[in-house]
């Protein structure tokens, strides 16, 4: 019996379900939340940039995105719950659904062991949506 999980997500929340085969639905095991993910750029920077003086080179630029950076951390938690549960051989294929910007940076932190159990991938952001609706959107990708 092949066991799959479907972990749906977006930059500031993922949830995993788990399906035991044919005719056995989805149910629900864990979800993740990242607030940070989904505050105002201005909450997560905590200093002002330097102050422009004189020749005007003063002033420090932002090496990156809070936000980027926010996702980019919570893309490294989900990578980690992930290869976790297949440490534990707690499934046997995985199903990635999530928001486009969000699968990307989810795919580049996944180890090779992870990603070779990836069965689909799906570009869309269903983590608001009920487990009843969910399953009959995931239908076509796993026989539930």
């Amino acid at each position: 019996m092949s066991i799959t999980w479907i972990m749906v997500a977006n930059a500031s929340q993922a949830k995993i379900f788990v399906n035991h085969g044919p005719n056995k639905g989805l149910q629900f095991i864990k979800e993740m939340v990242h607030p940070e993910s989904r505050e105002k750029t201005s909450n997560l920077v905590s200093d002002r940039s330097g102050s422009r003086t004189g020749t005007g080179h003063g002033a420090l630029q932002q090496a990156t995105d809070p936000k980027h950076h926010e996702a980019e951390h919570f893309a490294q938690e989900v990578s980690r719950e992930l290869d976790d549960g297949r440490i534990r051989n707690a499934y046997d294929r995985l199903v990635l659904v999530a928001s486009a910007p969000f699968v990307g940076l989810l795919n580049s932190h996944l180890p090779e062991p992870v990603r070779s159990r990836i069965s689909e991938v799906v570009d869309k952001d269903y983590t608001r949506l009920p487990v009843r609706e969910l399953a009959g959107h995931m239908e076509s990708y796993v026989c539930l």
